[in-house]
């Protein structure tokens, strides 16, 4: 596998050449974790950066840990679906155009299905899928004008996967990648590529700042096995070699994770699975 630091920047992609160097590269979700770890990857790939996400501060700092980079530190809700045509028109004057776009925001959920109320359903679906896509909508057409851009759409084990605790998450996930998979066969023909991300354990705060059952921040616990996972930055280097390989579909995790080991289970023997996935699930009495 490609290290970041090698000049391997170039390969092909759809028919079309993939060259990092001069790039923009807008992330979302870029104050911290995997989003974090991209831009100082993409940064020393030698790409110019957009960094998004709510918390200026935390971007800023981010940002100064890409000092080789020109970048763009650029704090927005993305949820605010009514902002987003004005920000997107900002960006594309700013920088003059989006080569590659980076939908790596996103909201994790610890609660299970009988406990958890609507507007947390609604509020996990806002941001993991309806965000991504309707920035990815505003991006995308001029995009398809010059014939040349990327997707890449960061959705996880979970996108494939149905785990306990975590259904509302799961099913945002699972819609990221049929619309991403549905969307790759669409416009491939116009020199656009769409790259599913799907990490398994990485080390981030998505598992403290997941929604429980009434929408409150279930907090940190050390015991969660995504905080034993790989690194951030380990995570960003798969990735981007990923795309610079041409993988439509990215797995990220350590050589022998047991859980992406479950994606090859889930597509040859789904029926185990489903079973340990049940014995997985927490046992609560019930009237």
């Amino acid at each position: 596998m490609a290290g970041l630091g090698e000049a391997i920047t170039t390969r092909r992609m759809y028919g079309t050449t993939m060259d990092l160097i001069g790039k923009t590269v807008w992330i979302t979700g870029a104050s911290s974790g995997i989003g974090a770890g991209l831009a100082t990857g993409f940064a020393r790939a030698g790409a110019r950066l957009v960094l998004s996400g709510r918390r200026e501060e935390a971007l800023a700092e981010v940002a100064g840990r890409c000092d080789q980079a020109k970048t763009l530190v650029l704090p927005f809700e993305a949820t605010d679906l009514g902002a987003l045509p004005g920000i997107v028109s900002r960006v594309e004057k700013l920088t003059g155009g989006i080569d590659i776009l980076v939908n790596n925001a996103g909201i994790s959920q610890r609660s299970l299905a009988l406990d958890t109320d609507f507007e947390v359903y609604r509020r996990i679906m806002e941001v993991d899928f309806f965000a991504p896509l309707r920035l990815s909508q505003l991006v995308l057409p001029a995009m398809v004008k010059r014939q040349s851009g990327a997707l890449v759409n960061i959705a996880s084990v979970a996108g494939k996967v149905g785990t306990p605790l975590r259904t509302g998450y799961c099913a945002a996930k699972h819609a990221l990648v049929g619309w991403s998979d549905a969307l790759r066969a669409e416009i491939s023909q116009y020199g656009v590529s769409v790259f599913v991300v799907t990490p398994g354990f990485v080390a981030t705060h998505i598992s403290d700042n997941a929604l429980t059952g009434d929408g409150s921040v279930k907090g940190h616990d050390a015991t969660d096995p995504v905080n034993q996972g790989m690194s951030a930055e380990e995570a960003a280097t798969i990735i981007i070699d990923g795309m610079l390989a041409n993988q439509p579909e990215i797995a990220v995790g350590r050589p022998g994770a047991p859980e992406l080991a479950l994606l090859e289970f889930k597509r040859y023997n789904p029926e185990p699975l489903y079973q340990i996935m049940a014995k997985m699930a927490p046992k609560v009495a019930r009237e």
